[in-house]
């Protein structure tokens, strides 16, 4: 129903900044919400921003709060991730992940990650 591909990743040295993009594309269906997940060499997934498609209402995690900026574009059923002074502990492979109105699929679904890698 719908496929979601990831770009923007990269190596960057730490203070730098990166913008990441997921494209959502299908038919049939509406977005409720988008957001991005990271996960680091030998951790757990973890949430890092998420934002609904109609209200506007975003949320973050407390690790990139105030140096990550969440934003979506209706039209192109693209979300985008603004990381700005980026540490060495975000390395991490991100990825997006939508929610659908109205799907049968409530777990969502995911696209197959960006690599973001911050080292000097």
């Amino acid at each position: 129903q719908v496929q979601l591909v990831e770009s923007g990743g990269g190596l960057v040295q730490p203070g730098g900044s990166l913008r990441i993009s997921c494209a959502a594309s299908g038919s049939n269906f509406l977005i409720a919400a988008m957001g991005w997940y990271r996960q680091a060499p030998g951790k757990q997934r973890e949430f890092v921003a998420s934002i609904t498609w109609s209200g506007v209402s975003t949320y973050y995690a407390d690790s990139v709060k105030g140096r990550f900026t969440i934003s979506r574009d209706n039209a192109k059923n693209t979300v985008y991730l603004q990381m700005n002074n980026l540490k060495p502990e975000d390395t991490a492979v991100y990825y997006c992940k939508t929610t659908l109105q109205k799907s049968r699929r409530v777990d969502g679904y995911w696209g197959q990650g960006t690599e973001v890698t911050v080292s000097s």
